[in-house]
Order: C-alpha cells, then structure tokens, then sequence
C-alpha cells in the first residue's frame, strides 16, 4: 500500500470515527442526557489524594472526575482509567452497582470523554487501587479522537499548535508548567525578601527603547498614533528610581520581531530590576543568588543536569572580561588599536564576521565574541566590560573609557542575564542616542530610538544605580532541562496551520 493510499484510508477512518460520535451526542441529547447542560460536578478527592491515602480512604465513599483515558470490558463489569489534574486513577464499573440503563450508556463513552465518578475505594485482586463506581456521569461528550488511538502525540509542530491534547497524551508536559509557575514564584519571593517592590509599566509605547532590538508595530485608533509593542521595560523603571523608589522589579512579556529559533521567541517573559546607590557588582550577586536560590528551592539542587551536561549553579560564579576572551580565542588584542581603522586591519582575517569594514572597534570585539566565544561558556559565567559601542545605556568603566561596567551571564553557550552599573550622565546619555540615530539612518532597525523624556528624567537626576535583566524562559529551559524555548511555553508563536 502506498503512503497517499494509507493517508486516504486514515482520513475515511477519522471522518467515521467524528460521525459517529456526534451521532451518540444526538443520541443522548434526544434521551433527555445532554451532557452540556450539567453546570457543575462535585469532587471530594483527587486521584493523587487516594493514592496516598488509601489506607484511611479504604472502604469510603468518594467521588472523582477526569478524562477517559483507557476503557476494557468485561460483559456486565468493566475497568477504565480516567486522568485528572494529579494522574490516572482506575475505576471499576459494574451493572449491578449502577443500574442496566446507565451501564448501557457507560458502554457507549468514548476515549476522551470527560466523566464524574462516585464509588467506594478498594483494592483489586491484582492490587491497584481503585473506585469502585456507585455512578457515573457523562459531564463533555469528546467529539474529536485523541491522536494516534492514545499511542501519544510526537509530532513537534503539532504538539506545541495543539498544546490542550499535548497536556492529556503526555502528562509529564504538565511537570514542566507546573516547575515553570514554582520558578516563577520563587524569583519573586527572593527580590520581595529583598524588599524590592514590585511594580507595572506600560507594554504599548511611542518610543521602543531599554535596548537594540525591531519591535513590533500597533495602531492605537483614537490617538490615530503607531505605537510599539515593549521590547524592554528598562527606560520607566529608571524613571521610577529618579522618582525616589530604590528597588524595583517588573516580570512580564517582552516583544521582539526578530528571528524565531529554539532560543528564541518574538513573544517572551523577562525580569528587570533596579537599586538605586549600588552598581553592576551588587546586580552580579543578585543575579548567581537569584538562579541558586531559586535552584534549591524548586529541585533541592543547585546540580542540574543539561542535555547531558551536568552545571554546577551555586554561587559563586566565574568572572571574565570580553576583551580577554576574545584575546585568548583569537590571538588578536583589539584593544591595542587606536581607532577603528586599526581594529578592522587587526580582524581582516576573521572571515566569519561578516561586514568588518562596516563595524567600529567594539562592535569588532563583540562581533569576534559572539562567534568565537559564547559556545565555551558551558558552566555559569559572567562576562564583563563590554564595549560602549554596543552598550548605549551603561556607564563607562571610569579607568577605560570604551568600554563599561556591564556583565551578560551566561550558562551552556547561551545568555541568562544583562546587567550594569546605569548610565545616569544626561549629557552622555544623549550623546550616545544621537549616535543610535545615525545607525538607525543608515539602515539598522535595531538601533535605539531617541528619548527626549528619558533625557529629562535623567536631567532631573538618577542616583548611582544597578540594572539587570533576565530572560525568565531561558532560566526555566536550564532548570527543566528543556531543549527548546518553545518546551516552556505553553502556547508559542507558531504560523497558521494552512487547511
């Protein structure tokens, strides 16, 4: 049989499996038993509770309600497994316990279909634990089959467009979201230990600004204005420092119309946090006890186990600069060139960087990073001074001056955290738009913006402050041992399905 004539007897397949159940839907509506007019459905125990406590529940009544997920029969007496929040429990229906009338509807229910079940809580001959069913109720008819006859959904593509059968036929995705709300919670409860305050700011903006990214673009319709959907929060939590609170942090959704990869997503969730009189040392500390903290507290561990790889979170981590590992991968000391000139000489056999002729000094130096470096940096570790180039809103290393006080943190090749002491030199800080401006005018989209209010805010005056941002979904990658970033979120920017 070939492929094409396969797929055509699959299809026949599914259209006779959707008509006939609909056709049992007619039926049971015609009974006077349509199960989408029952509101509510009342539980006394979920499955993992019974288990647990079986010995106090033996011989008891209790009533549970989940998914059909497996169905055998035995004439008048069968055994199912129903799957609720918590897992897969075993039912055991019999007629006689049930009535000839409902047991000739049980017999009818579907894998898929959603049911309440009241029995009594024994143990089978064989040993597993089980309700034995008083009654059962049909509460959503399930009109669609679950894939593959319950043999589990593989397909990637599918499994992510799909996410609400991905959580029924594999269930331990639901381990993964369920680490995903712990880690999340516990980010918090280290910066609120902390006595940072948490606070909101706006996701639609007329400036895209905080960092170098293409934002995505809106129209608000009674303004008659584009605007831009966030791609960092940064700028308003600094105007928050300049308006006199010290410590604050934002968790949200950022936007970013770039590229789409297993690292990336257009749509994701990061932290930002600031401390006013304090620099991008105390935001180092912060970030290595942050990941540790929130290590112990949801895995016990600060050993985690990557793609094979075991990475050692505790604290402290390794220290760098970029310059030096550039230096020590390349054999090329760029900070020996006088100006861009030289640097681009210095690179001119660098043939994996792309448009050396174009690239100023340190955008030369971060270029030669990014591509020979950043894959060594397995366990954690921060590089720091980064050059001002690529650096618009950190301040200058006061004993360098092309270079600042910045750190990314990074774990297996990939970056967690951005952090730096802030620049709060208004004058230097318009400066240093103005040249993101000429970038933006010769073509490069991701280029900061100029913000003339910010420029203000920080006129007014900005204290020494720490910054730091971390990406929440790549943290939760490491501590779920996810591969990819669409793994941890539970429904990821994915093109429209072409019917």
């Amino acid at each position: 049989m070939t492929n094409e004539e396969n797929h055509s007897m699959e299809e026949q397949e599914l259209r006779e499996i959707l008509l006939v159940r609909r056709e049992k839907l007619k039926e049971l509506q015609e009974k006077g038993n349509n199960p989408f007019t029952i509101e509510q459905y009342i539980r006394t125990h979920m499955s993992k509770e019974i288990l647990d406590n079986f010995e106090n529940l033996e011989g008891k009544t209790a009533s549970i309600a989940g998914r059909i997920v497996s169905k055998r029969g035995h004439g008048k007496a069968g055994f199912a497994h129903i799957q609720d929040m918590e897992g897969r429990f075993q039912i055991y229906v019999r007629q006689d316990q049930i009535g000839e009338e409902s047991y000739k509807e049980y017999t009818t229910y579907d894998l898929g279909d959603i049911i309440g079940v009241e029995g009594e809580v024994f143990r089978t001959k064989k040993g597993e634990i089980s309700l034995k069913a008083h009654s059962v109720v049909l509460l959503t008819k399930s009109l669609q089959p679950l894939p593959e006859k319950w043999h589990g959904l593989k397909d990637p593509d599918l499994r992510y467009r799909q996410r609400y059968v991905d959580l029924i036929v594999n269930p331990e995705v639901k381990d993964v979201f369920i680490k995903r709300t712990k880690i999340i919670r516990k980010v918090r409860e280290f910066l609120d230990n902390q006595d940072y305050l948490e606070v909101e700011t706006p996701i639609l903006n007329t400036i895209a600004g905080g960092a170098n990214a293409k934002p995505f673009i809106t129209h608000h319709n009674t303004l008659d204005l584009d605007m831009y959907l966030r791609i960092a929060n940064e700028l308003f939590l600094k105007r928050l420092i300049v308006g006199g609170f010290d410590r604050v942090y934002e968790m949200g959704k950022m936007f970013r119309n770039e590229g789409m990869s297993y690292k990336h997503n257009p749509e994701y969730t990061a932290i930002e946090i600031y401390e006013a009189y304090t620099d991008y040392n105390r935001m180092i500390e912060i970030t290595e006890n942050l990941v540790e903290y929130v290590a112990k507290e949801v895995l016990g561990t600060t050993k985690i186990n990557y793609d094979g790889v075991e990475i050692e979170l505790k604290a402290p981590w390794k220290r760098v600069s970029m310059h030096d590992l550039v230096r020590d991968k390349t054999g090329i000391d760029f900070m020996a060139a006088k100006n861009n000139e030289e640097a681009r000489a210095l690179a001119k056999d660098l043939k994996q960087i792309e448009n050396i002729d174009k690239l100023t000094k340190g955008e030369i130096i971060n270029a030669a990073f990014e591509e020979f470096c950043e894959e060594d940096l397995i366990q954690p570790t921060f590089v720091l001074h980064h050059p001002v180039d690529v650096s618009p809103l950190a301040k200058r290393n006061p004993d360098n001056l092309e270079i600042t006080n910045r750190f990314e943190a990074f774990i297996y090749g990939r970056e967690i955290a951005n952090g730096f002491s802030e620049l709060n030199d208004p004058i230097d800080q318009k400066q240093r738009f103005l040249s993101q401006l000429k970038a933006r005018e010769l073509g490069d989209e991701e280029a900061h913006m100029m913000d003339e209010d910010f420029i203000n805010a920080l006129e007014i005056g900005l204290p020494p402050t720490g910054g730091l941002g971390i990406g929440i979904d790549r943290l939760i990658m490491f501590l779920t041992n996810s591969h990819s970033i669409r793994d941890v979120l539970l429904f990821p920017t994915m093109k429209p399905e072409i019917k």
